[in-house]
């Protein structure tokens, strides 16, 4: 989902250490910093709430990471369990993602990401999981938290079919990448013998686009292949000589290593024949080739937010930093994104490169790619990206030069606010460190492509905060303080504004005074 003195190296990212702290209610309620906005709580007493979504006035469903639960909300109290799938809720694994199929509810599907369970491998074998994929058709009841109980691909996404009081399994889209045990002794040389097992960078959010096709964000899982811009593996550097991403092979961007994209599928699951790289996946043939087919835009490390601009149609993009360089990105079809050799602009990279390789752990995570690889020039950065066929680098609409952990992102498509908020994208924290919660409001200029400011600080698009986890040259774009870790925000049918609070439990209303 801020100060000098956080310059200790978390060991986890804001967002999972967050899932301690929120087992009770906020310390405050949230407010808002304009005098034309208020806000209120619909409902609380959820369970780490990840994502809503309105199938009628006053009648959502919302999404409770750890327990797999599907809750019913209706009039602002919890009215029944929808569907309880046995999730591995370990790090930021779990419930993750809701979309309604854009015919809802004369085509009643709703879509859910969520992490699946396996038996965790024996204590003397850690490295290899006891399954490739679960079952097409979901277990439901008992969850775990064991960080090596889940299956190589066992992220996946999957269409359920509202029946007025229940969701009922229909079909499996796709299943992704789940297992993250890379400290092993194979292949030899890799440099993660100290890795830990993971479970975080698994992206999660899903949305319908106009196009009325399903995107879906997967986060980099840790890996260090094709798609993270080493096209050679993360130990060859510029040699042209291919080194596996882990103990399942890679490079190349095959199912178990489809990571660090957005997916654009059929509502069915099914490849898009217009999708960016159909032509290009086709040539390269075989389950490669299928998966490449599959990518609209790649390049990006992890993110708790995408959404549809309801004015332009275009989609944008939040993307977490590791210590340096949040961003707001404007995602176009065949977009490389950059990572895992740029952060933030490429004119920035000098900055990317000293802070990420002077502060805190010094590692981007991953041990196997050190920040030292990281280019000295932005020619030779460009040089290395792994560039499929028709893609092309985009900068960042937005930047922090430190780390400020977004979360959940959303537009106003109404005018409920008020003509002045209409169009405008909000932004949300992926920790409560700064503000308890920041909420940030960012306008767009007339042509929807770029993101308007008024401090000429920001100028260039880059705030230049002094410290990881805060905010100097982005105080103009505060506008709520107290929201916790927020992990989904949606125009509600109403045409009010509702934020999900992961921290805190609850659902807010924002709405106008």
């Amino acid at each position: 989902m801020r100060q000098n003195c956080f310059r200790t190296r978390l060991s986890v990212p804001a967002f999972v250490i967050l899932l301690g702290l929120a087992s009770g209610p906020l310390a405050a309620q949230p407010t808002m910093l304009h005098p034309r906005l208020g806000v209120r709580q619909v409902v609380g007493g959820l369970n780490l709430p990840t994502a809503l979504a309105f199938i009628g006035p006053n009648d959502m469903l919302v999404l409770e990471k750890n327990t797999g639960r599907v809750q019913r909300v209706v009039n602002g109290a919890l009215h029944s369990t929808a569907l309880d799938l046995a999730v591995n809720n370990s790090s930021e694994r779990g419930l993750l993602g809701i979309a309604l199929h854009p015919d809802f509810p004369s085509n009643p599907g709703v879509y859910l990401y969520w992490t699946c369970q396996a038996a965790p491998p024996p204590p003397d074998s850690p490295f290899f999981p006891t399954e490739t994929e679960c079952g097409d058709v979901p277990a439901t009841g008992a969850d775990s938290s064991d960080i090596l109980a889940v299956p190589l691909r066992g992220n996946r996404v999957d269409r359920f079919v509202w029946n007025g009081a229940a969701l009922v399994f229909d079909h499996n889209l796709i299943k992704l990448r789940a297992f993250q045990s890379d400290g092993g002794p194979v292949p030899p040389g890799q440099g993660d013998e100290g890795q830990p097992a993971r479970g975080n960078h698994d992206g999660g959010v899903l949305a319908f686009g106009p196009d009325e096709k399903l995107y879906v964000f997967v986060g980099d899982l840790g890996r260090r292949g094709a798609l993270q811009n080493l096209e050679f593996g993360p130990r060859a550097g510029d040699s042209g000589v291919t080194t596996p991403d882990d103990q399942f092979g890679g490079p190349a961007p095959d199912p178990s290593r489809l990571s660090g994209v957005i997916l654009r599928l059929n509502d069915d699951g099914s490849t898009p024949l217009d999708n960016p790289f159909y032509t290009v996946g086709a040539n390269i043939g075989g389950d490669t080739g299928a998966t490449v087919q599959k990518i609209f835009a790649y390049g990006f490390r992890n993110s708790f937010g995408m959404a549809f601009d309801g004015t332009s149609a275009r989609l944008w993009l939040q993307e977490n930093g590791d210590d340096t360089f949040s961003e707001i990105n404007l995602v176009e079809p065949g977009m490389n994104g950059g990572w895992i050799q740029f952060a933030g602009p490429s004119a920035r990279i000098e900055q990317f490169k000293e802070m990420e390789t002077t502060f805190g752990g010094r590692n981007l995570q991953q041990l196997r790619w050190p920040p030292t690889n990281i280019a000295d020039t932005a020619s030779d950065a460009m040089r290395r990206l792994f560039k499929l066929p028709g893609a092309h680098y985009s900068e960042p609409e937005f930047s922090w030069k430190w780390e400020v952990a977004p979360g959940g992102i959303g537009f106003m498509n109404s005018r409920a606010l008020g003509r002045q908020f209409e169009g405008s994208l909000f932004v949300g924290a992926g920790t409560p460190l700064l503000n308890g919660g920041y909420l940030f409001r960012f306008r767009l200029t007339g042509n929807r492509q770029k993101i308007a400011v008024s401090d000429p600080r920001l100028n260039d698009r880059v705030a230049d905060n002094l410290a990881k986890h805060e905010i100097t040259e982005s105080e103009s774009l505060l506008i709520g303080r107290d929201f916790g870790v927020v992990t989904d925000i949606e125009t509600g049918p109403n045409g009010n504004l509702f934020v999900v609070s992961l921290s805190g439990g609850a659902v807010y209303e924002i709405f106008g005074q």
